[in-house]
């Protein structure tokens, strides 16, 4: 009988992303999109001094703020991705990105050191949101800003579960993708005030996504028997083509400290 492995779960996200961390920074998904134009335009108007970019992966939220903000601390619990993210912020000339390794539940920083908060694709691997929400909030001055970006959740059962099954077929250190109204609950219960909250729907082509994290073989059959077989309604949901293609909805909720 085989016994599974003891592992942390934290080293479990590092080790699943560490060995594609240069893939995280050529990724056409994570380096463009509507949504990281919001957020580029939201941080060119607020300009924060001092910005803290939690689950930096590929480091594009801190490539965003950088020309706008003087001292970009990328953090991410991946040495190997942080190691991407300095090697392609020192080409592109951007060196006021520091890179610091972590969990975001226990953040080594001092209490208001932040003027913003910035999360983007990560918090679905996060251990405790709420937590990681709560240090957000103690590292970020009174009154600065906090933007959390990430897949959402359908409200409905049937889709929901759905997503979070082919989501964790894809890779397993995927915890979950949360529904807009918890995280509207997780970020007030944590301190924060809600000021908007903007949806986006993104087209993931099937290849690239798999292979960006390296989905085994039995893992890529086991998610397109899941889309063959799914009854119409989350075929149209989710806009799945022949190819497995879909389209996947994100939210990005801007916060107040």
């Amino acid at each position: 009988m085989t016994t599974p492995s003891a592992i942390a779960h934290e080293d479990h996200v590092a080790a699943r992303f560490g060995p594609q961390a240069a893939a995280y920074v050529a990724s056409a998904v994570h380096a463009g999109g509507a949504d990281l134009d919001a957020l580029a335009a939201l941080l060119a108007e607020e300009r924060p001094a001092r910005l803290l970019d939690l689950g930096c992966g590929g480091g594009h939220v801190s490539f965003a703020a950088a020309p706008v903000s003087a001292a970009v601390t990328a953090y991410d619990l991946s040495s190997e991705m942080l190691g991407a993210v300095a090697s392609e912020a020192a080409r592109r000339g951007l060196d006021n990105i520091a890179v610091r390794q972590g969990v975001v539940e226990a953040l080594p920083f001092a209490d208001a050191s932040f003027d913003a908060v910035v999360s983007r694709y990560s918090a679905h691997h996060w251990r405790d949101v709420r937590k990681g929400l709560a240090e957000a909030r103690r590292v970020l001055r009174p009154g600065g800003l906090c933007v959390m970006m990430d897949a959402v959740a359908p409200a409905e059962a049937l889709f929901d579960t759905f997503l979070q099954a082919i989501e964790l077929l894809r890779d397993p250190s995927h915890v979950r993708d949360y529904t807009a109204r918890e995280w509207n609950g997780m970020a007030t219960a944590t301190g924060f005030s809600v000021v908007r909250g903007t949806p986006f729907r993104i087209h993931l082509e099937f290849a690239p996504w798999v292979a960006r994290i390296r989905t085994s073989e039995t893992h890529v059959a086991a998610i397109r028997s899941l889309q063959t077989g799914a009854v119409e309604e989350v075929i149209r949901r989710f806009d799945i083509e022949a190819d497995g293609s879909f389209r996947l909805d994100t939210l990005m909720l801007v916060l107040r400290g």
